[in-house]
């Protein structure tokens, strides 16, 4: 965690990823941040994986460092409640994260009249309010037909990262840090709807596919090749998988130099007529007549020494492994970095849990947080933010409007 956001505060009303990763940044930035909890938890506090008591390691994974406030929502009073919270007066605050509908509740324009210089940055689903997470977004828009092998044409292949909802995460905090940058210019709140249809949308534009498929179609599908450039995965002789890669010169001429391939490559070129040094498109284009050549070469070496030939080389690669293989194996992925501390979370597992992404010159890196138990403070923060007096909140608790510690 770094300090830079210290004295903010988000009040987060939100579940799944995108909307609680974007808190979750802000947080580890330094931010306090607030999440209004359901009493008994949201949609997603008991979703996988889970720890063997039940425990939802993916929601301690995503609140890590946030304080909870459970509210029964459900109440009119509890929605009252959510809204004096967002709305709370001070500067440095009324910045509101959700992925709630537009017209409900929580809708913009009825908490911009309690506080007209309140942000809201709302992620949705699709832009005209549908129902959408990262997999049917990701089935829409096409990637599971460009994933997988092409004997599979009729079969889509769905990608296990959501992507769009991490895009929206990050993508929402760095909205947040904008709006607030002009509500301190010009002293005025705004909504920001952000739907991951939207993001999953520009981002194939960002990088030319939008315009591909517009100009020659859809693309189609390579496996474990690389689109554009020469990349894919190879067996060695002892039975390990590495995935190759070949984008820049340097790459090429490593890979080259290291399976001692010049002579091949180069009677290749000459056949035809093209520089795969100096061309990197032509390498994926003729890429079923470089595979071969390269497969050769690492399936007539173990592991070892092709590892050996790669690094003295620059080669860009890596062996295949499972997570649990990487994270025991790879000193690159070291659990024992400063990127991570041990925590002892509500699940009752110790484990190390990763903070702030970046490293900031400008500051220490300090611990990460625990996650909350839920409504781990409901008293505190209605007794500090909102000024309720003691025996208040404990008529709260009476008409079970607000809980405590699960």
């Amino acid at each position: 965690m770094y300090p830079f956001l210290q004295g903010s505060r988000v009040v987060e009303c939100a579940s799944f990823i995108a909307a609680p990763s974007c808190a979750l940044h802000l947080s580890q930035l330094g931010a306090e941040v607030v999440r209004i909890d359901p009493v008994g938890g949201g949609p997603d506090f008991g979703r996988w994986p889970l720890a063997r008591n039940g425990a939802s390691l993916y929601w301690e994974g995503l609140n890590k460092g946030k304080k909870s406030v459970a509210i029964d929502l459900s109440k009119p009073r509890g929605r009252q409640l959510a809204a004096d919270l967002i709305t709370a007066p001070g500067p440095d605050r009324g910045v509101f994260v959700t992925n709630f509908p537009k017209d409900g509740f929580l809708a913009h324009g009825a908490l911009a009249q309690r506080r007209p210089d309140l942000i809201t940055v709302r992620v949705m689903g699709w832009s005209d309010g549908g129902s959408g997470v990262d997999y049917t977004v990701n089935a829409a828009v096409g990637l599971p037909f460009m994933t997988g092998d092409a004997a599979s044409a009729d079969r889509p292949v769905n990608h296990v990262l959501p992507a769009w909802d991490l895009m929206t995460g990050a993508y929402a905090a760095f909205a947040v840090l904008a709006a607030e940058r002009h509500r301190l210019r010009t002293g005025q709140g705004q909504e920001v709807l952000l739907p991951l249809s939207d993001v999953a949308l520009a981002c194939l534009g960002h990088t030319g596919q939008i315009a591909e498929v517009l100009e020659d179609g859809d693309r189609p599908r390579l496996g474990n090749a690389l689109y554009g450039a020469f990349g894919r995965d190879f067996l060695t002789r002892d039975g390990e998988r590495l995935m190759v890669v070949a984008i820049t010169r340097r790459q090429w001429t490593g890979l080259v130099a290291s399976l001692q391939l010049h002579e091949a490559v180069e009677s290749l070129q000459s056949a035809l007529q093209v520089s795969f040094e100096r061309d990197e498109g032509q390498r994926f284009t003729h890429r079923e007549a470089l595979f071969p050549l390269v497969e050769r070469a690492i399936a007539e070496r173990p592991l070892a020494e092709v590892a050996a030939a790669f690094e003295a080389h620059d080669v860009c690669w890596s062996r295949y492994r499972t997570l649990s293989q990487s994270l025991a194996e790879d000193p690159r992925l070291s659990l024992d970095a400063e990127l991570f501390t041990r925590l002892q979370q509500p699940s009752g597992l110790s484990y190390p849990a990763p903070g702030a992404m970046g490293t900031f010159g400008g500051a220490s890196r300090r611990p990460v947080v625990r996650a909350p138990h839920l409504g781990e403070h409901t008293d505190e923060v209605l007794a500090e933010v909102l000024t309720l007096s003691a025996a208040q909140i404990g008529e709260l608790h009476d008409a079970g409007v607000v809980a405590g510690p699960a």
